[in-house]
């Protein structure tokens, strides 16, 4: 059964627009075995979420490794001696070449891969890196009832699209959270999607749909599903 955490916010508290993916980071922290580790590579980083969220929980490494395509958001993860950042296109086969040769104690993504737009090939490469990975997807459910409304379709994976691939390569337990956020109108909430990111730039709405979306959407909150993965390479 889905555990459902639901969020409410009132409108003047939105810059803290990554509030679903910041409590998707600290789970999935929450899940990583505690001992000593030498190497941690961090897919997707973004602004460190997790490497906060390994702080507070004092999980001791060597050396963290945060891989992300933005410029932007590596320049703004934290900074430290044992921080080491690069630029990683998980769209690119090779860019994974630059971890060859280190044998990596876990891998951590958490809130990026279900943009991978082919997920096999991601997954494929990442299993070659380690023996221990923690990941969190968003699903295709997330914002459901506004994709039904609005007769789109969702453009990142189903559920079972990504057990099937992560079955190939990896040993898995699963958990699936259903986590809402509850906004004051569907203007605050159509103004979170856009200013958070969450959309993945996919195609927006016009003006007409908006108006339509605004009077049939029959919520006032926004459903989010997520997939967290414990997982081993399959040897």
């Amino acid at each position: 059964m889905n555990v459902i955490q639901e969020f409410s916010r009132f409108a003047n508290l939105y810059e803290q627009h990554n509030i679903i993916q910041s409590q998707v980071a600290k789970k999935l922290v929450s899940m990583i075995d505690y001992k000593e580790y030498k190497y941690i590579i961090d897919i997707g980083c973004g602004s460190g979420a997790i490497y906060k969220n390994i702080i507070k929980r004092e999980i001791p490494f060597e050396q963290f490794i945060g891989a992300d395509l933005s410029l932007e958001m590596l320049n703004i993860h934290p900074t430290s001696k044992k921080i080491k950042k690069l630029s990683l296109d998980f769209n690119n086969k090779q860019s994974f070449e630059q971890f060859k040769g280190i044998d990596y104690d876990m891998i951590i993504s958490s809130s990026a891969l279900q943009w991978s737009q082919n997920l096999d090939m991601t997954l494929k490469e990442i299993s070659k890196l380690s023996q221990n990975f923690y990941f969190a997807f968003f699903t295709s459910n997330t914002f459901k009832t506004l994709h039904n409304v609005t007769n789109l379709r969702s453009p990142i994976y189903t559920t079972e699209y990504i057990k099937e691939i992560l079955n190939r390569y990896y040993s898995s337990s699963f958990e699936l959270i259903d986590y809402q956020l509850s906004f004051n109108s569907v203007y605050e909430m159509l103004r979170y999607i856009k200013q958070s990111g969450v959309s993945g730039g996919k195609k927006q709405l016009t003006y007409q749909e908006i108006k339509a979306l605004i009077k049939k959407y029959p919520l006032d909150y926004l459903e989010f599903e997520v997939l967290f993965i414990k997982a081993k390479r399959l040897t």
